[in-house]
């Protein structure tokens, strides 16, 4: 690896603010706040979601789609038309 060309990689633990989990790994990114963990200094990135929270990771839906989507974008558009396609003379 050229030393001057890739970044420097540090011992980070991301929290997830709703849930608590902690996912310990390395980062490009430091922060003011550290914790010792297994003895080894870490930055301590607070995130608020990650796959412990996030619904498509827990099978829970947020928000519920009461209309279709191309109801929706018909509502917001209006009916939209498309052209014709021009016909090909055969000379």
């Amino acid at each position: 690896m050229k030393t001057e060309f890739h970044p420097d990689y540090h011992p980070a633990v991301f929290v997830d603010m709703s849930t608590g989990a902690r996912f310990i790994t390395r980062s490009t990114k430091t922060s003011e706040k550290k914790e010792v963990i297994d003895g080894v200094e870490h930055n301590v990135i607070s995130m608020g979601v990650t796959s412990d929270s996030h619904p498509f990771f827990t099978g829970q839906k947020q928000f519920v789609d009461t209309e279709g989507r191309i109801d929706k974008f018909q509502k917001r558009f209006g009916t939209v038309r498309r052209a014709k396609k021009p016909k090909l003379s055969a000379e």
